[in-house]
């Protein structure tokens, strides 16, 4: 578990990192660079789960290693099938992480939604219903590895 509390923002008790795959921790299918890392270290206070429409079809191989669950979703209601999963692991725990357009309601409904603009770009709606923007998904988990961070940016 990671607890934060931020004045203004209060106390946040994360049990579960719910993050996209493509855009989010991946370009073009491929993760990012220090990535896998930051997962691995992540892993040891939170449950991982990556939830992903999967548009390249790498997300299963390129996690294979990796101490997490993969789910990958299909048809129309993606977004509304992401914020369910959320809502299912209790979404006051949960810290959500993406890019998407079907990502905007997990953002949301998370007690904390980072969105994510890497090179693939962040919707702007996944951008307005996050809690906070940061520039790579490197620097998202940073914010989660040293949680002054978050303090710094979300007090009020």
């Amino acid at each position: 578990m990671i607890e934060i509390t931020i004045p203004g923002f209060g106390t946040a008790k994360l049990e579960h990192l719910v993050s996209d795959f493509t855009g989010t921790l991946s370009i073009d299918g491929r993760l990012i660079p220090g990535v896998k890392e930051q997962l691995n270290r992540l892993a040891e206070v939170l449950s991982l789960h990556i939830i992903t429409a999967d548009t390249f079809g790498t997300a299963r191989e390129e996690l294979r290693d990796l101490p997490l669950k993969t789910v990958v979703i299909t048809g129309a209601d993606q977004d509304l099938q992401k914020e369910a999963y959320v809502k299912k692991l209790g979404q006051d725990h949960v810290v959500a992480v993406g890019n998407g357009n079907n990502d905007r309601r997990m953002l949301n409904c998370a007690r904390l939604g980072i969105a994510v603009i890497e090179g693939e770009g962040a919707s702007a709606q996944a951008i307005m219903a996050a809690t906070v923007v940061v520039r790579s998904i490197t620097d998202a988990f940073a914010l989660l590895l040293n949680t002054t961070r978050c303090t710094a940016t979300l007090r009020f």
